[in-house]
């Protein structure tokens, strides 16, 4: 049977022993949670010691093993109410129907819009990772160097964060939703310690300096894969009215295809028409792998 706990560490230690196995994400979350209600708590009880408030925290907030129970289960309800319904048995039509079937998967079209927007918050980290560690590398001999270098870190901690939220809408990649809990009861030197010494604290930066690659890189497939498949449909469907002898506005059609123009058009449209499907395959893919990245260099790992 778990003792008691006596003091605030204690209790949070409980609790993270108590989610052992669960999403790390969520574990990031409860222990945020249970800091910051019995530091709140503690404050606003200035003459109890620790022990006698933790005692009676047991009935209210609850026991660390409730509390990580009452986790585990509103994660479960908040994760079926926030999943994208299936593909209408997709799977059970065979291969040709998984193949189309993407366009109705919610995630492939996310994952296409979040390609296009990793370019711009690719070139936002990189450069904030790039200017602050410069900057503090070259301040840190002075007395001012220290608080740059704080702010350096909180400022890469902000934009986890804020990076955690698009990936979990636009991935479906379960992140954190509160900040990294920080042991907020230890000495400031000691927090400043253990904020250098985290390895997520270096493995962030390293998945922000991969963002203006992989950004660049998810954009030029995007936009090369859509804009060349939409590019063969519309001109094939121009194409077919020009040659039907309808007006189809000051357009010079040359489909590219060194093809008679009755057996071009129907090449280049269902060329366009694949392009598309496998795009949409293609920013899925993405979708699910980049997610899975950024879960392990943004999340911290539960350690026991």
């Amino acid at each position: 049977m778990t003792t008691t706990p006596r003091t605030i560490p204690e209790y949070l230690e409980q609790l993270r022993a108590a989610l052992r196995g669960a999403d790390p994400a969520l574990i990031q979350d409860a222990l945020y949670d249970a800091e910051e209600y019995l530091r709140s708590e503690l404050a606003a009880n200035p003459g109890t010691d620790e022990a006698t408030l933790l005692a009676g925290i047991a009935g209210s907030y609850g026991a660390p093993e409730e509390v990580a129970d009452i986790y585990r289960d509103t994660e479960v309800q908040v994760t079926r109410a926030l999943r994208a319904p299936p593909p209408a048995a997709a799977d059970k039509r065979g291969a040709l129907a998984r193949f189309f079937g993407v366009i109705a998967d919610p995630y492939a079209w996310t994952g296409f819009f979040y390609m296009l927007l990793s370019l711009a918050t690719g070139i936002v980290y990189f450069t904030t990772v790039v200017t602050g560690f410069s900057v503090s590398a070259g301040t840190i001999v002075l007395i001012i160097g220290i608080p740059i270098v704080i702010l350096f870190v909180g400022v890469i901690r902000i934009l986890s964060l804020v990076e955690g939220r698009i990936v979990e809408v636009m991935l479906g990649e379960r992140m954190p939703r509160r900040p990294l809990y920080q042991g907020r009861g230890q000495p400031w030197l000691q927090r400043i310690v253990d904020m250098f010494t985290d390895l997520r604290t270096w493995s962030t930066m390293l998945y922000m300096l991969l963002m203006l690659p992989l950004g660049t890189l998810y954009f030029t497939v995007a936009v090369t894969g859509m804009s060349t498949s939409l590019g063969l449909v519309l001109g094939s469907v121009l194409a077919l009215l020009q040659g039907m002898g309808l007006d189809v506005g000051h357009f010079d059609i040359d489909l590219g295809v060194p093809l008679p123009l009755w057996l071009a058009i129907p090449v280049c449209f269902a060329g366009g028409l694949l392009g598309f499907f496998l795009t949409l395959h293609i920013a899925r893919l993405v979708a699910r792998v980049h997610g899975v990245l950024a879960k392990h260099l943004l999340v911290k790992t539960a350690q026991y």
